[in-house]
């Protein structure tokens, strides 16, 4: 099966949305992206609910950027419903986000994170951030077959 979709933006902010996704187009890595805007609406894109309920549940992200601090469901809990359900486990997803508190990052380990970024302040290193985690994580990174 050819995975079409490549990376799930989950970000509240429309501002880091917008760099994160001129970030991954400069290195030619946004023509397959999705942006939702909360977690409530980044689990009914992932398991095929809501507004999403005619996707095929099938085709799933290569990738999931994933903010923390959402209105609706919070990042820690969207991590907990990927990473517990079988269809869903074996995406990595990548936490990208302000917060740099021991208990987030322990917490979002604990919960199965492949990794946890926190988001530069300084325009230049958070576009070099999000291509790298791009080209890391959808040219190099090689998953186990789904």
């Amino acid at each position: 099966m050819h995975n079409e979709l490549e990376i799930l933006l989950v970000e509240d902010n429309p501002t880091d949305a917008e760099l994160t996704i001129r970030a991954l187009k400069r290195e030619n890595l946004a023509n397959k992206l999705v942006w939702v805007k909360d977690g409530a609406e980044a689990l009914d894109f992932l398991f095929a609910t809501g507004k999403y309920e005619n996707r095929s549940k099938e085709e799933l992200p290569k990738l999931v950027l994933l903010d923390l601090r959402m209105p609706k469901v919070d990042g820690l809990e969207v991590l907990q419903k990927i990473k517990s359900h079988e269809r869903t486990m074996r995406i990595p997803v990548v936490i990208l986000t302000s917060s740099k508190e021991d208990q987030d990052i322990v917490e979002s380990y604990k919960l199965g994170v492949n990794s946890y970024v926190s988001k530069p302040v300084e325009f230049d290193e958070f576009t070099k951030a999000v291509s790298t985690l791009g080209l890391y994580w959808i040219l190099l990174n090689r998953p186990p077959e789904q």
